[in-house]
């Protein structure tokens, strides 16, 4: 059987989710391990936690591909005694390397954005106004839907704990705006081109004023939600292009994490 490396793993990854896609301040790519590693298991998480750590040594896998990069900034220490560098100990310890595709997937045809659209039922998805790519999407309901029933959808549609809805006045929603994760600095872009309504996580309370002031509904279903339906998507299309360049790799993906916040 052909051995497989790590590095084969970012060649695939880079078709899926290309560097360049990714902002100026993010940091994707692989994060822990060596290009010349090699693979047979790979797990596929939305963060990489204790509990994914664990799942994935429990697996035995050699490389976690994860959504949000475990390392954001410079590493001035490494203390094992402190959440990061507990986690890098455990990587370390079980020989498990980390790649990260951010927001090069959130802006990625078939990426978090696109996944986000169809888990809410949007059709005729495009990018914002007349770019190539953009972080975010927009699309329309096949039918009209008030705020109230809007926001209900969303919450049903991914399996959210909770919304919260900011209502903007009595008008229905057809044209739909999103961004999966915290994209609230682009609902104005989104009502700029015509959308009604914005989905999306983190919203902060003057952020809402605004939307409230230029007369586009809000629904925040929060960062995880709308983020975690890529996890299924990517292990998908990981195992996709492995068929296709026959590659034997087996992939787990992560199915028991939840949001950490919750409504009481």
């Amino acid at each position: 059987m052909k051995k497989i490396k790590v590095q084969n793993i970012i060649e695939v990854m880079s078709k899926i989710a290309p560097r360049q896609l990714a902002e100026e301040w993010d940091n994707p790519g692989l994060l822990v391990g060596a290009p010349e590693n090699e693979v047979k298991k790979i797990f596929v998480c939305l963060d990489v936690t204790d509990e994914t750590v664990k799942a994935a040594a429990d697996f035995r896998a050699d490389l976690i591909v994860a959504h949000h990069p475990i390392i954001f900034r410079a590493v001035k220490n490494f203390r094992t005694d402190l959440p990061l560098g507990r986690k890098l100990e455990m990587l370390i310890k079980n020989n498990i390397s980390v790649f990260a595709a951010h927001t090069n997937l959130d802006s990625a045809q078939g990426g978090v954005n696109d996944v986000l659209a169809e888990k809410i039922g949007l059709v005729d998805v495009k990018m914002f106004g007349d770019e190539e790519i953009s972080l975010g999407r927009i699309g329309r309901l096949p039918e009209k839907m008030s705020a109230k029933t809007f926001a209900e959808h969303v919450k049903k549609s991914l399996n959210a704990n909770f919304v919260r809805l900011v209502d903007a006045g009595d008008f229905p929603i057809d044209k739909v705006g999103i961004c999966g994760g915290a994209g609230s600095d682009i609902i104005s872009k989104a009502k700029f081109f015509g959308a009604q309504a914005f989905v999306t996580g983190d919203v902060k309370y003057h952020e809402a004023q605004n939307a409230v002031d230029t007369k586009i509904h809000v629904v925040d279903a929060g960062h995880f939600a709308t983020e975690f339906p890529i996890v299924r998507a990517l292990a998908e299309k990981l195992s996709a292009e492995f068929n296709k360049l026959g590659y034997e790799i087996e992939i787990a993906e992560d199915n028991f994490s939840r949001d950490v916040f919750t409504a009481i």
